[in-house]
């Protein structure tokens, strides 16, 4: 008759496995028959049932490893999200936010909800270079009012902004002087007018929405 196995197979460390995970497992440990194959954790232990993980002594709720970020994943999937604010954005007017947890964000000038501006500056002067297309002829020019200069001007469509003041607005027509219709602010199109158009309106999906990002930087620099 065979002499009794001196030795016992032991379970793999349920820790190390996520719960009703059938493999992939350790390989069995062989120790001698009579001692311990495993002690339990001297401190506290992972509240979910079935788990035997330990867990950080620190952490304010009982967790394991494994159990802490799968609960750390669920509870930032509502970080990021876009939604409603509960009030419209002070600065630009947007109802539109992106919650965070440290606070609601403005989805279009990305202002701090609920930060509260100093109505005694005067705002932030906001140079631009903007694109209007009436009919088959692209207007280039600058201004630090956009929507009061843009509603003086008879045009079909604004194609795009890019920041800059009139060092810029030269260098666009001097970029384009061959399109140029005379000494005016108005050019012919053409395919590198156009592709210079659509490079820049890549950048931002909507002008209007980067006039306002533009402006709400300026007044968090300003402090």
């Amino acid at each position: 008759m065979p002499a009794p196995d001196s030795t016992a197979r032991v379970p793999p460390d349920r820790a190390t496995l996520a719960p009703g995970s059938p493999g992939p497992r350790r390989p069995a440990v062989e120790l001698p028959r009579g001692e311990r194959a495993t002690s339990p954790p001297s401190g506290p232990v992972c509240l979910v049932p079935d788990c035997a993980g330990a867990a950080d002594a620190d952490a304010p709720v009982a967790l394991c490893t494994w159990h802490a970020a799968v609960s750390a994943d669920w509870s930032s999937g509502a970080d990021g999200v876009t939604d409603l604010l509960p009030t419209p954005c002070r600065l630009c007017g947007s109802r539109l936010g992106v919650r965070w947890p440290s606070g609601w964000l403005c989805a279009v000038c990305e202002w701090r909800h609920g930060e509260p501006i100093d109505d005694e500056l005067p705002p932030p002067r906001i140079d631009v270079v903007y694109y209007l297309r009436f009919e088959d002829r692209i207007k280039i020019g600058t201004t630090a009012r956009p929507r009061q200069r843009l509603a003086a001007i008879w045009h079909d469509e604004l194609l795009a902004f890019e920041p800059g003041d009139r060092l810029l607005e030269r260098r666009r027509h001097e970029s384009f002087a061959a399109e140029r219709f005379g000494r005016t602010e108005w050019f012919r199109r053409s395919p590198a007018l156009d592709a210079h158009i659509a490079s820049v309106a890549a950048l931002h999906e909507d002008p209007w929405s980067a006039y306002a990002l533009w402006t709400s930087e300026a007044i968090a620099r300003r402090g």
